[in-house]
């Protein structure tokens, strides 16, 4: 009888570091990599549309509610088509956003009702949480700064103002607090090599070491 692979969620805020540490713990443990929105052909149309500066522009704004919707299909179709496959195969699962950032972003940071943005993604997954999430906690200023200096123009969400964001970090710091037993909160402003040591030892502590 095959185990079952452990679904592990990189959260936290723009900048916070979740790209490197979740491709850095992957190849550590052996774990497909996926992000999101994206990881299918449906979910990088929607990761397009998303993301588009455009779509903020007074005449094309995407209401919250309608962007809650496309971001719950785009993860049914990931769930569906990669994460639930390779989790029942037996493989680890590390994903770069899930519905941790759903509940933040859109409820907590759009105001949208927690609850219902809850029940929303429990849907959209046929109820598939993450094992562990690891939020990588860095103040907006921070994330902010390390944005500027990486260059390149803000995408759609990157833009929003400083209030957005404050409150998307709030969100997650509540989520965290709700779930200790599967969240862990980690320093993201600590250089890329003391994240990553702490990532694995989190990993390691909550789920246990695979041979």
């Amino acid at each position: 009888m095959t185990t079952r692979g452990r679904l592990i969620a990189l959260e936290g805020g723009e900048g916070a570091g979740k790209s490197t540490q979740a491709s850095r713990l992957a190849a550590a443990i052996g774990a497909q990599i996926t992000r999101e929105p994206g990881g299918s052909r449906l979910g990088e149309r929607v990761r397009q549309l998303l993301l588009d500066p455009e779509a903020s522009e007074a005449a094309g704004r995407i209401d919250p509610r309608a962007e809650l919707m496309l971001m719950l299909a785009a993860r049914a179709q990931h769930v569906s088509e990669l994460i639930r496959p390779h989790l029942e195969s037996g493989r680890d699962v590390v994903v770069d956003r899930y519905s941790g950032s759903t509940l933040a972003y859109q409820g907590y940071g759009r105001g949208l009702p927690i609850e219902e943005v809850r029940h929303a993604c429990d849907l959209a997954t046929g109820g598939l949480w993450p094992d562990l999430t690891l939020l990588l906690d860095v103040p907006v200023e921070v994330g902010a700064g390390r944005k500027a200096r990486a260059g390149g123009e803000p995408d759609r969400i990157e833009a929003e103002r400083d209030g957005f964001h404050m409150r998307v970090r709030d969100g997650f710091l509540v989520e965290a607090a709700a779930d200790p037993d599967r969240w862990v909160v980690i320093d993201g402003t600590l250089e890329p090599s003391e994240v990553e040591k702490l990532v694995r030892a989190a990993v390691d502590q909550v789920l246990g070491a695979r041979a």
